[in-house]
Formats: structure tokens, C-alpha cells, sequence
């Protein structure tokens, strides 16, 4: 097997554990509100959820960590890569390069790893906050241009659910029209695919007009089991 091929596996499991590490849940327990996120509102370990039982300083929180997370594992992954395979030219490893597919498979990494959490049982959150972090080092122009589909839907109607699942369908769609072609188109289509199925509920509601706006929790408030 290629150095790099054997580089790119070790750093996705790297990847994918840190990224699974539940920043909403552990921040959440340490709020002021104490609570378990997967026993409220939707379940959700994600910012929306927190945002809704915890607070915004908690959500807050908890998009700087899940990004932070995502941006820390692509970039210390690349970095190894760079240096196993290419003698530490971090260059190869861009998303445009001929070795690009191994970013776009770190980037799958990382959102997989939040998504399905290997310390809850492979259930976590929906991949959205992870992989803007992720993405800003894997493609930023690309996932610049996400974030503007997520906010033009999520903002002026309130459904961070409807700017999630659009965002995530605009990722191939989007690093394609950028140049980004062959194998390393795969994995992107894996996370599109993998993050609007974690939004299969959301979209059910979407359909039926059930879906809630986004919301932030005032402390001492009622926390919405719904």
C-alpha cells in the first residue's frame, strides 16, 4: 500500500476520534442549566439543541469547540500526510492537488466522526458545526461559499435545518464547480449523503410544516421536551 494511502488511513482514525469527541454534551452538563442534551429538545448533541436547553453562551460554546475540533484534526492530519508522504511539502495536500482525495477523505473523517460519536454508542450530532471547522482547512472558498447557502435559507426563516441539509447538498455540487474532480469528489458525496440522512427527522418535519425555529434558552426558563 502507497506511504500515503497508509498516512491518510491513520490520520482519518485520528480524525474521526477527535471529532468524536461530544463537545455540546460535556458543555451543557457544565452550564449553568446542568442538563443532558439527549434527554431535551430534540436529543441533539449539536448548537441547536444546546442553544435550546442550555443557552446561548452554552451553543456559543459549543459551535467554537465542534469547529475548533474539525478544523484542529484536518490540518494536524494534513500536516502529518505532508511530512510522511511529501516531505513536508503541505502544498500536496491541498483539495486542488493531484493527492487531493486524501483531504477530502480527513474532511469525511471528521464529520463522521461527530456524526457517529464512537464515545456514545456511534450517535452524536449532525455534522453541520464540524464541518465548517473542517472545512475551513480543507477548502475554504468552498465552504465559505456553503456557509453563504446556509445563511441566506437558515436566517431569514429560522430553520437552521433547512440551511443545514441545503448547505450539505451544495458541497459536491459547489467543490465541483471549484475544481475539484475524480476520487476525490467520493468522500464529499459520502458526507452530503451522511448529513442529510442525520436530518431525515428534520426534514419529515420540514414536509409538514413541524419543523421548529431556532430558539435560544433563557435560564431559569422551561425546557421544551418536544
Amino acid at each position: 500500500m502507497p506511504t500515503i494511502a497508509i498516512a491518510t488511513l491513520a490520520c482519518m482514525a485520528g480524525a474521526f476520534l477527535i471529532c468524536g469527541i461530544p463537545s455540546g454534551l460535556i458543555i451543557a452538563r457544565h452550564s449553568s442549566e446542568h442538563v443532558d442534551v439527549r434527554k431535551v429538545g430534540s436529543g441533539n448533541i449539536g448548537m441547536t439543541n444546546v442553544a435550546r436547553s442550555a443557552g446561548g453562551g452554552a451553543a456559543a460554546l459549543t459551535l467554537l469547540c465542534d469547529a475548533g475540533k474539525g478544523y484542529l484534526a484536518i490540518m494536524l492530519g494534513r500536516l502529518v500526510v505532508s511530512q510522511v508522504a511529501f516531505g513536508g511539502d503541505f502544498s500536496q495536500t491541498a483539495a486542488l492537488g493531484a493527492s487531493g482525495w486524501s483531504t477530502t477523505a480527513l474532511y469525511m473523517a471528521c464529520v463522521l466522526g461527530h456524526v457517529y460519536s464512537p464515545y456514545l454508542g456511534f450517535h452524536g450530532g449532525k455534522g453541520i458545526s464540524v464541518g465548517l471547522g473542517a472545512g475551513l482547512g480543507f477548502c475554504w472558498p468552498v465552504t465559505l461559499m456553503m456557509l453563504v447557502v446556509f445563511l441566506v435559507l437558515a436566517v431569514p426563516t429560522r430553520y437552521v435545518s433547512l440551511g443545514s441539509v441545503s448547505a450539505a447538498i451544495s458541497l459536491p455540487i459547489i467543490s465541483f464547480a471549484w475544481g475539484i474532480r475524480g476520487v476525490a469528489i467520493v468522500p464529499l458525496l459520502v458526507v452530503a449523503a451522511v448529513v442529510v440522512f442525520a436530518h431525515r427527522g428534520n426534514i419529515k418535519k420540514l414536509a409538514y410544516g413541524q419543523e421548529r425555529k431556532f430558539s435560544v434558552h433563557k435560564r431559569g426558563g422551561q425546557k421544551d421536551g418536544r
